[in-house]
């Protein structure tokens, strides 16, 4: 474990966290607190409307973005048509925000993995956007999450190098005025859940539901 920080020094003991993966084909809409909420184009479902069907689309994009529309609604046990109406409806309603490919970090010289615990000096609401848009700039950030508790902040990075990570933390989230302490852990192994969506159809099924 590696701690910094900008303001007494008091270190606290650290513990060896778990990040969550945020590479995937599909990303779940959630609007971040204080943002403006995406406003659905007209005759758009929202997302309390899902059904089983749109569920199991989900789980089928999820795994494998790149399937067709004729191989997801083999799977899914749609009519085509049906099937692509569903697609660009859960699009047009912002559940489904884009379709991305999975990177495999090592392969572009980025092996070491770390979680870098953010605790704030200062909570005015100037601060707290001020590290907001600092945290965009940071080089190889993954992914952040604002949380609540006794610290403010995961970030969840990918470097060359211990040396590159040393200097991230130091040059890129220390020296940021509203940061009062840090500590920097090692990823060993990154665990991906099975998320929140059903279990996957599998292989295609006998008939199909309009």
């Amino acid at each position: 474990m590696v701690q910094g920080s900008s303001g007494d020094g008091n270190g606290r003991r650290g513990f060896l966290g778990r990040p969550a993966v945020a590479v995937s084909f599909l990303e779940v809409s959630v609007v971040p607190s204080g943002a403006e909420p995406r406003i659905p184009p007209p005759g758009a479902r929202p997302a309390a409307a899902l059904d089983a069907t749109d569920l199991a689309i989900l789980a089928e994009l999820a795994a494998d973005g790149r399937l067709t529309n004729t191989a997801l609604a083999a799977r899914v046990g749609v009519a085509e048509s049906t099937c692509i109406h569903r697609v660009r409806a859960l699009r047009e309603s912002g559940v489904v925000r884009g379709f991305h490919a999975e990177l495999d970090l090592g392969a572009l010289g980025l092996p070491l993995q770390a979680v870098i615990r953010v605790r704030l000096g200062s909570h005015n609401r100037a601060h707290v956007h001020s590290f907001h848009a600092a945290l965009t700039g940071i080089p190889g950030m993954i992914t952040a999450f604002h949380i609540a508790g006794a610290d403010d902040y995961l970030v969840h990075v990918a470097v060359e190098s211990p040396q590159a990570l040393r200097d991230l933390v130091l040059e890129h989230v220390n020296v940021h005025p509203a940061v009062r302490q840090t500590e920097t852990h090692l990823v060993f192994e990154v665990i991906p859940g099975r998320g929140p969506l059903p279990e996957r159809a599998g292989p295609a099924r006998p008939g199909r539901r309009g």
